[in-house]
């Protein structure tokens, strides 16, 4: 049967317009061998890397459909680690640009991700109150911690010690000791959410900022430090019982302790600095060496602290008890050393306040080697500033270094444009209209405007007209960039402008219920010789509500009018006449389009559907429930009776118009899309959203086959459901504050299957060898064995073989939740063939790590099971005596690798000292040579 419709798909073709998203964090990193020249932010679901300098986009991350929510360098500047909505995080190696490593274990947005100081392992917290620690170099999860009751705020790894530091907006701020995997101390002193911590003086001090205006500070003491030697053990573990205070403050630092008896610190409350910002914290962090401390709140001021170092604290001390001293001399007191301490203000300095040019959302702060502090914002407006910190100034002012905005708009872009020739896009938000190039993606023109609401390139592609909140027209000449013309066309906002098909005129209708006809005329300008373009008002027709929406028939015979009483009202062009009305929505009709033959109207509402009618009689063909909020735009394909929507709920859909059928959704922006353009040949389609972003569709010579599109769109909710379904139980471990980082997915699901298929494929060969060789043996002959065409693919491999090779290509994040899934009856075979790999010697650590897992989740079946006894037996000993061996092998070549680490050094040292012996050498001879001229000249 052939195909009675063949569709075209449509495909994204390009992202342009965004600098950065304002919903996750930016980040300096090093690229090119430089640090703080590049930064990295989000841009909806890829990463941006920019060059602050020249303000070009050097890098994209590119993502795959959920958007990104938190950024984090790795120590050594070849990693990023990205967090997305979706609770995954992917590590992006800066100097390829892949992702070489995928983690799924939040069911929720990753919140704070951080790495350790030698970034080996990554932790990470999310709005699913969990906090998962992960091993960057095995690739694998390993643990998750519970206990949070709300959204995980920061996450913090302390050096010296192997301990964390999570803070949530359940007010705690809970400490975990990653040796025993437990929470050991809980601090509840804040009243409100804690936004955000950081650690400074070289980890023994903590601040936390939460929703008021105090940032609040905790010394950290390690109980091993400060024990007494005469103290008792006994008393030494011991702190205070649960629910007393640790210091004199009211009340403001209760402390919880589950497990008193392995207390590791001490963290008692020393004061608050009090910041100028009157809301919440919300991004409080340090540069990476701890010098200096900066957070912002829900304003466009970044306040940045100095905090002093050890020996600064001991110098300012000093000062401090001579000047005590002096007083004391004079007024003859004693002992003025025991007094003098300095506050915490002295401690932590207010160096600056930075003003932004709008709200900033996330900062990074960087010393650069000159002594310069680097600071980036990334503001809510689509904009990322940078500014410089002249330190050595008497006064230390914020210089703005750079200012990235040509890329795109500071608000949402509420009307699109193309041009008659497909080549230029125009978008126009609160503030300016931009031309774009469509190919090169290039912003060829910026010009000032009022607050835009509708748009049309005027014939000839070269002035365009824009209709505005205030009820102005705006006509600019796009060679010059200019504004021509203003003219006050409506006592309210133009809330639609259409160009009339003879190409002399356009209409517009507004909120003061008129809908008025114009035309096109050249009239002679002042300051030239030649005529320029004007706007002439020729009629206008007076309706009794609000107008919404207009649009013109292809044959210029009829006019439809859009109103607020949620009907569609269609008028004959010549006379005005009243020809049909339209009614059936519950909602008004917002946008609406007429097909190029002039018989079908299609109007969609904020009632969510769109109605289909005859321009003939007015009737309605079909209601469409179309988007799950409202239908803000709507365009015919031209030529075709196709036609695209754009909704409140991120999507754009195409229908067709005779056959009543949805034929694809255009998925991508990620928050509401206001108005969407096609292009005169229909096969470009832009959109613009409230994610600030502008997205490309191209159609393709691909066709679209509905059953297929359906099978797939099935196949996609199906693994939707599997993610969202319980968490398989592993047995033996109880729901407490541990439990495994992993979670299931599609890919853990079909990780397990390819595992079965393999384990069945080495049944069945093995089966077959059995019976081959019974032939051979009762034939007393070789006959040929058929070899398996999946394993003369893999190049002639065993059945054994071919399941270690399917095993091996099992990613290492989604190991254990695979073998999770893996039925029992699948287990006594795998454990022989581990056995077999291992007693080779191959793979050793891998299979290790699946054996025990195997052995912690099935241990009551595998111990009851007699068959499996002398398996078990023959796995202890051979899997001892090679994990000893490669333990050996691991030491030998570290031994190796520290003697030519050594030999190096002292090689080094010796051609240092070589080369400074031979500068002196020459030194001594050029001095020889001047005195002997000189004694010449004597």
């Amino acid at each position: 049967m052939g195909l009675t419709r063949q569709y075209l798909r449509y495909e994204p073709a390009a992202l342009f317009g965004l600098v950065a998203s304002a919903r996750g964090s930016v980040a300096f990193v090093a690229l090119r061998g430089e640090r703080g020249r590049y930064v990295a932010v989000p841009g909806c679901e890829h990463v941006f890397v920019w060059d602050t300098r020249k303000g070009e986009k050097v890098l994209i991350l590119k993502g795959l459909k959920q958007e990104v929510s938190c950024l984090c360098p790795s120590p050594d500047g070849l990693h990023l680690a990205v967090g997305y909505e979706d609770g995954s995080i992917r590590v992006f190696n800066l100097l390829s640009g892949e992702a070489n490593i995928t983690f799924n274990g939040h069911r929720a947005a990753v919140t704070a991700l951080q790495y350790d100081h030698l970034g080996g392992r990554l932790v990470s917290g999310s709005k699913d109150t969990e906090v998962i620690v992960w091993d960057v170099i095995n690739e694998s999860g390993l643990y998750r911690l519970r206990g949070h009751k709300d959204a995980v705020t920061q996450v913090l790894f302390l050096k010296e010690k192997n301990l964390l530091v999570t803070s949530g907006k359940d007010t705690l701020v809970k400490w975990w000791d990653l040796d025993t995997q437990h929470c050991f101390k809980t601090l509840v002193g804040h009243r409100t959410e804690v936004w955000g911590m950081a650690l400074l003086s070289q980890e023994k001090r903590l601040i936390t900022g939460s929703a008021d205006s105090e940032l609040r500070v905790w010394d950290i003491t390690y109980i091993q430090e400060v024990k007494d030697p005469d103290e008792p053990e006994s008393k030494k573990s011991k702190g205070p019982s649960p629910g007393t205070e640790e210091n004199t403050e009211e009340d403001e630092t209760l402390e919880l302790d589950e497990h008193p008896e392995e207390r590791i610190i001490k963290c008692s409350k020393v004061g608050s600095i009090v910041r100028e910002g009157r809301d919440r914290v919300v991004t409080l962090a340090t540069d990476r060496m701890g010098k200096f401390l900066a957070c912002h709140g829900t304003d466009a001021v970044l306040e940045v602290f100095a905090v002093l170092s050890e020996e600064e604290v001991q110098k300012k001390l000093e000062k401090k008890i001579k000047k005590a001293k002096k007083k004391a001399k004079q007024k003859s007191e004693e002992e003025p050393e025991r007094s003098v301490e300095l506050s915490l203000q002295e401690e932590i300095q207010r160096v600056t306040n930075v003003k932004a040019s709008s709200k900033i959302k996330s900062f990074d702060l960087i010393l650069s080697p000159k002594g310069e502090l680097k600071i980036v914002l990334l503001l809510q407006n689509n904009v990322i500033e940078s500014y410089n910190l002249d330190l050595s100034a008497q006064v230390p002012q914020a210089v703005r270094a750079s200012k990235i905005t040509i890329g795109g708009h500071r608000s949402d872009v509420r009307t699109l444009a193309f041009s008659s020739d497909n080549i230029a896009i125009l978008s126009a938000a609160a503030e300016s209209v931009k031309i774009w190039n469509r190919s090169t993606l290039q912003c060829i023109r910026t010009m000032d405007c009022e607050y835009a609401l509708c748009s049309l390139f005027v014939p000839g592609d070269r002035q365009v007209i824009i209709g505005t909140k205030t009820g102005k027209l705006q006509l600019y000449d796009l060679a010059s960039g200019s504004l021509i013309e203003t003219l006050n066309a409506h006592d309210g906002a133009v809330w639609s402008i259409a160009l009339s098909p003879d190409q002399r005129g356009f209409v517009t209708g507004g909120a003061d219920k008129c809908v008025k006809f114009w035309e096109f005329e050249l009239v002679k300008d002042e300051s030239s010789v030649q005529k320029r373009l004007s706007m002439k008002h020729v009629r206008v027709l007076q309706l009794d509500e609000d107008v919404l929406c207009v649009r013109y028939s292809p044959n210029q015979k009829l006019l439809a009018v859009s109103l607020l009483d949620c009907t569609v009202k269609i008028f004959y062009v010549d006379t005005l006449k009243f020809f049909l009305s339209l009614y059936g929505h519950k909602l008004p009709v917002l946008c609406m389009d007429i097909c190029y033959d002039g018989t079908l109207i299609a109007t969609g509402s904020a009632d969510r559907n769109v109605k289909i009618w005859g321009l003939d009689f007015g009737d309605c063909h079909r209601s469409l429930f179309a988007h799950d909020d409202s239908v803000m735009y709507l365009q015919f394909v031209p030529k075709s009776h196709l036609f695209f929507t754009a909704g409140k709920d991120s999507k754009i859909k195409q229908w067709d118009a005779d056959k009543f059928e949805h034929i694809q959704t255009l998925e991508g922006h990620h928050q509401e899309v206001w108005c969407l353009a096609l292009s005169p040949n229909g096969d470009y389609v832009v959109s613009a959203s409230h994610d600030k972003s502008l997205r490309l569709w191209e159609r393709t010579r691909e066709p679209l086959i509905l059953e297929e599109e359906r099978e797939m769109q099935r196949e996609a909710e199906y693994e939707e459901s599997v993610a969202k379904e319980e968490q398989p139980v592993v047995p033996g471990e109880t729901q407490g504050e541990t439990g495994l980082a992993g979670k299931k997915t599609i890919e853990t699901i079909k990780a397990a299957e390819r595992i079965m298929e393999a384990i069945e494929l080495y049944r069945e060969e093995m089966a077959k060898l059995k019976e081959h060789n019974a032939i051979c043996k009762a034939a007393g002959k070789e006959v040929p064995f058929p070899v398996n065409p999946i394993l003369r693919a893999y190049g002639n491999i065993t059945p054994s073989a071919y399941v270690l090779e399917v095993f091996k290509k099992v990613k290492s994040s989604e190991l254990e939740e695979s073998l999770l899934v893996l039925p029992f009856s699948y287990v006594p075979d795998l454990l022989r063939l581990f056995n077999e790999y291992i007693h080779l010697g191959s793979d050793v650590e891998l299979l290790c790590r699946a054996l025990l897992f195997l052995l912690k989740i099935h241990f009551g079946q595998i111990t009851g099971n007699h068959m499996l006894v002398t398996v078990i037996e023959d796995l202890k000993k051979t899997t001892i005596s090679r994990v000893s061996e490669a333990r050996d092998v691991l030491g030998f070549n570290m031994a190796g690798l520290q003697f030519l680490k050594r030999e190096i050094e002292a090689k080094d040292e010796v051609t240092f000292f070589a080369d400074a012996t031979e500068r002196f050498e020459e030194k001594k001879r050029k001095r020889k040579k001047k005195e002997k001229m000189v004694l010449a000249v004597l």
